[in-house]
C-alpha cells in the first residue's frame, strides 16, 4: 500500500508539473454560426488551466508524504 501511494503521488506530481507549464492542451470546438444544416465552426487548441496543475502537485506531494510516513 505504501508503494502504491508513493507511485500514484509521483505520477500526479509529474502530470501536475506538465499541466502547470502549459504543455497539456485540448481542442475546443465552437459553433460560430448555424443556418439549417450549414455550420461555421472554429476549433481552438487551449491549455488546461494552470491551477489544476498546481492542485495535482499538492495532492501528489501529499500522497508521497503519506506513503513515506505510513507504518508497515
Amino acid at each position: 500500500m505504501r508503494a502504491a501511494l508513493i507511485v500514484i503521488g509521483l505520477i500526479l506530481i509529474g502530470i501536475g508539473v506538465w499541466v502547470a507549464l502549459g504543455r497539456l492542451t485540448y481542442n475546443d470546438k465552437e459553433t460560430k454560426f448555424q443556418v439549417g444544416d450549414f455550420k461555421v465552426q472554429a476549433t481552438a487548441e487551449k491549455a488546461v488551466p494552470a491551477p489544476l496543475g498546481y492542485l495535482g502537485i499538492v495532492i501528489g506531494a501529499g500522497l508521497v508524504i503519506a506513503g513515506a510516513v505510513r507504518k508497515r
